[in-house]
């Protein structure tokens, strides 16, 4: 998801549930035959479209690999469109049972959330700055109050006002001058994550003519008049820094900087402190920043340490010194400072050392303290230094899993942070916490109506045992009374890439299962650095096949333990999430009664071939190049899309986006009709396609609430919980 301050307000404080202009055309191929959808013969009932087979080889390294679905990449062709239209009828046909369902989980959802709410206000350059929701409105309305909260409102942006004659929304960047006069915010409308970049002066609501296509993150520079903004390349990434003038046109504006190596992506930031702005280029294993003042906007740009393959580092600002958060010196990284005038790495000095347990994820800094946000044991923790006295503290949590993390802090000269804390039982509240007291102040948690009760609840913590024999921890919540006899339906998620970590925070939708006697739990499995980079490690490469075993494992050890039982346990995870999910079903397709894929990356072998396609370059250093036949063995191991045979698998909802830019329609799509072609059960197999969306679904807040209640009909009328 891409950073975006005023964005993250917006979707964290607001929406209900945790969770371009065209599509690039496929690359160039001989074409193929016209494709059909045929209708396979079946005795009664909805009969599922089969997506004719064209046959197209596939040649590396010696081996070669029969791609029967490749035209299905045509997203042009009609055929293609038709097969999809297809499948979305059958899936609908399917699921019409379930309407009243479907309905009535929408309306237990709905009904638990404030849809008119307001965020909790923060204060920056003079204004108060908050975001609202209003009943029956898809999207949040972004306001500010100046001076004080009994000032009078200023809407800066309605969204639901710009949503008008759209299927999509999104807002990217939301960003506002020093001075408060201008606001330069960006907005996605088709879901492919294109986002195009305007300016509005606030004093007036007038919107500038310049547009900014492609648009990245956003900074201004310190004299309310020069933004800087980084562009997409054809493969969508980010890649070059312009610099623009108001009230000149985007033709005008200056190439300031071009990341050229294609693994790299590059972004753009300011100091906490307003003093210096950054840009840095990022890949999965290293990184370089450039800093210029933002009182300079013209000035040259300064390398703060050269890139050096495997070392990342990321920098912050106050007084005469940069803080670097560094990975030189142990992979869980470490802080040092070093001088603005000469800040090479001959200069660093140790602030805080590296740890073997800890993993130190981010730092922030302000006038007279240094929050540090770490991860240990798989939980996150605050740390908070006096850089006066250098004394140090760690923020302390009540509950066994919970997520914590800095909420909006935009002012320098403060004692106070605000954190935002929340558990799986917890729903989400906000606090401000007193650096030098230790004391913390409730501002607000967001209500759960409809009758929920915390202590109606119970969270807890497992550690199962994986096939190498490390310790993997699964969390679990569940209604309070649960009989550990096997009887119980499960729903088991996971990610496990990138080094993302497990996010155990509240779920409004999530009670609607666990009222239904749903026990649900989370596997920090290996992949995701929710024990330290080194999980992330083990997890990624040659090494990826631990994650698929990991999953195995938290799931037999479920099952042991007495939580489930096979017949009563499902699976979900959606993304890298989803890729898990195919190489999970390919394994141990005997384990798993029910799978929720949503935008599953389930064609590896074929996306990591072409280097046309988004994001695949940079992720060479996820998951391998198959040009190169160690990381190409690797991924045949566990690409889901090859290795689909023969034989019986698990009842299966497969969900993607026509506009999907991270992961392509025609992935999922291929997986499902070469899954129909040879899987030997008569257990359904669904594939719901939404034809106005992205990666991340609908767009609106009660259109996101309907497709949870799809899921979770799907889920538990299969597992037997709901008629």
């Amino acid at each position: 998801m891409r950073p975006t301050r005023l964005l993250s307000l917006c979707l964290a404080a607001l929406l209900a549930h945790v969770a371009c202009s065209t599509t690039p055309p496929a690359p160039a191929a001989a074409p193929a035959p016209a494709a059909e959808v045929v209708a396979a013969p079946a005795p009664s009932g909805p009969v599922p479209p089969v997506a004719r087979r064209v046959p197209h080889p596939v040649n590396l390294h010696g081996d070669t690999l029969q791609d029967d679905y490749f035209w299905l990449r045509e997203k042009e062709n009609s055929e293609v469109r038709t097969y999809l239209e297809a499948e979305a009828a059958y899936t609908a046909e399917v699921m019409k049972p379930t309407e009243a369902l479907q309905a009535r989980l929408y309306r237990e959802m709905l009904g638990r959330i404030q849809q008119t709410d307001l965020s909790v206000p923060y204060r920056k350059g003079g204004y108060f700055y908050y975001s609202r929701t209003e009943e029956g409105k898809q999207y949040p309305i972004l306001c500010r109050r100046k001076g004080s909260l009994e000032a009078p409102e200023e809407v800066m942006l309605d969204l639901n006002v710009l949503a008008e004659g759209q299927t999509f929304l999104s807002l990217g960047d939301a960003e506002v001058s020093d001075d408060g006069h201008l606001l330069a915010y960006s907005l996605d409308t088709t879901g492919f994550r294109q986002y195009t970049l305007r300016v509005k002066d606030l004093r007036t609501g007038q919107v500038g003519e310049a547009r900014m296509e492609k648009a990245t993150s956003v900074v201004w520079a310190a004299d309310n008049r020069t933004l800087f903004y980084v562009t997409e390349d054809a493969a969508k990434r980010p890649s070059k820094l312009w610099r623009h003038t108001l009230g000149t046109a985007s033709s005008a504006d200056v190439l300031v900087y071009e990341e050229k190596d294609e693994r790299f992506n590059l972004y753009a930031h300011r100091s906490r402190s307003g003093e210096y702005l950054f840009t840095v280029s990022s890949s999965h294993t290293t990184s370089e920043v450039r800093v210029w003042p933002a009182r300079k906007p013209t000035a040259a740009l300064t390398v703060v340490a050269p890139r050096e393959q495997d070392h990342e580092y990321s920098v912050d600002h106050r007084g005469d010194q940069f803080y670097i958060r560094t990975n030189s010196g142990g992979r869980n990284f470490r802080v040092v400072t070093a001088p603005v005038k000469s800040p090479g790495r001959e200069n660093w000095k140790e602030l805080i050392p590296h740890r073997e347990t800890v993993m130190l994820q981010g730092v922030s800094l302000f006038k007279n303290h240094l929050m540090v946000y770490e991860r240990e044991a798989g939980l996150p923790h605050i740390s908070i230094t006096d850089l006066k006295t250098r004394a140090a503290h760690r923020v302390a949590f009540p509950e066994e899993v919970y997520a914590v993390f800095p909420e909006m802090n935009e002012e320098w000269d403060t004692k106070l942070l605000r954190i935002g804390y929340q558990s799986p039982v917890t729903s989400s509240s906000v606090y401000d916490y007193d650096m030098v007291s230790r004391e913390r102040k409730l501002l607000k948690q967001r209500p759960v109506l409809g009758g929920y009760d915390a202590s109606n609840y119970q969270t807890e913590r497992v550690m199962v045992e994986a096939k190498d024999g490390v310790k993997v921890p699964v969390n679990l919540v569940y209604r309070k009374g649960l009989k550990k006899d096997g009887s119980a339906p499960l729903l088991l998620k996971g990610y496990g890439a990138y080094g993302a970590s497990a996010f155990l925070g509240f779920n409004y939708n999530d009670v609607s299962l666990l009222d239904r006697g749903v026990v649900l739990a989370t596997a920090q499995i290996r992949g995701g650095s929710d024990l330290g980079k080194a999980w992330h490690d083990a997890g990624r490469m040659r090494n990826k096949m631990n994650t698929f075993t990991d999953f195995i494992a938290s799931a037999e050890g479920l099952i042991a333990q007495g939580y489930t039982s096979k017949g009563r346990l499902a699976i979900q995870g959606g993304s890298a999430g989803g890729l898990l999910m195919g190489a999970v079903v390919n394994l141990r397709p005997d384990l798993f009664k029910v799978v929720l894929a949503n935008v599953p990356f389930v064609d590896v072998l074929n996306t990591m071939s072409d280097a046309s396609l988004p994001l695949t370059v940079g992720e060479f250093e996820e998951w391998g190049n198959p040009q190169v036949k160690e990381d190409y063995e690797s991924m045949r191991q566990y690409c889901p899309y090859t290795n689909v045979t023969a034989k019986a698998y698990p009842t299966l909802l497969v969900k993607t986006s026509f506009n999907d830019s991270q992961v392509m329609y025609w992935e999922p799509a291929k997986w499902v009709a070469k899954l129909r072609s040879l899987k030997t059960d008569k257990n359904p197999l669904l594939f719901h396609i939404n034809m106005n969306a992205g990666h991340s679904g609908a767009s609106g807040r009660y259109d996101r609430l309907k497709e949870i209640a799809f899921d979770q009909a799907f889920l538990l009328t299969q597992l037997g919980v709901e008629p």
